[in-house]
């Protein structure tokens, strides 16, 4: 079963990012930070989300990460799935918090349950049939709406999402250019996929 080990960030300010992640997030090694100037416009073509137990700890990741210097894209709101919030780091990168219950069951703990990549992609079915390819095996899959993968335990974890929907769904235009400023690290080797992401081989994948 294909594993993600990590996903990169390409950011202008690794100290700052490593600033506002820890104050925000906590994030641990799943998620890495490169210095980067690559050129990039508008919306890049992904999210990160983090599903947490309940809605006190939405409200307390997504307070931590406004007191860090995010930007709010969408205010916390309950919907008929849950309850959720999307922010945008300084770096650019867009994250959402959420959660499917609708009612806390104890105080907030500021720990999330998992980390999801969401990819933007222009057609779900001709991703999905990639990625297969690659080996990544399906575990979800709506039509051409949307693909979840099986990625076991990885502390990454990965879905399809048509681009404007997706874009819709954090907030934000679904134009842009340039760089994704990502990439993802597992064991499924080194490639790009269709929508120009690129996978890089993780340490485990690469060691001797």
């Amino acid at each position: 079963m294909t594993s993600i080990e990590s996903i990169t960030l390409d950011v202008a300010d690794t100290t700052a990012a490593q600033r506002f992640y820890t104050d925000a997030f906590g994030l641990g090694p799943q998620l890495r930070l490169r210095a980067s100037e690559a050129p990039t416009t508008g919306f890049r073509g992904f999210t990160l989300s983090l599903t947490v137990a309940q809605p006190a700890d939405v409200n307390a990741f997504v307070d931590a990460a406004l007191a860090a210097g995010a930007t709010p894209l969408k205010p916390v709101t309950k919907s008929l799935w849950g309850h959720g919030g999307v922010v945008q780091a300084p770096d650019g990168t867009i994250w959402k918090i959420a959660t499917s219950a609708k009612k806390d069951r104890g105080p907030a703990t500021r720990e999330f349950d998992a980390m999801v990549l969401l990819l933007g992609v222009e057609d779900v079915a001709a991703s999905k049939r990639f990625y297969v390819g690659q080996g990544l095996a399906v575990g979800k899959s709506f039509g051409s709406k949307y693909v979840e993968f099986d990625t076991g335990s990885s502390p990454v974890k990965l879905a399809l999402y048509k681009r404007r929907a997706l874009a819709k769904d954090a907030g934000v235009a679904p134009d842009g250019t340039g760089s994704h400023r990502i990439a993802i690290s597992g064991d499924a080797g080194a490639f790009t996929d269709p929508d120009g992401f690129a996978w890089e081989a993780s340490a485990l994948t690469s060691a001797p």
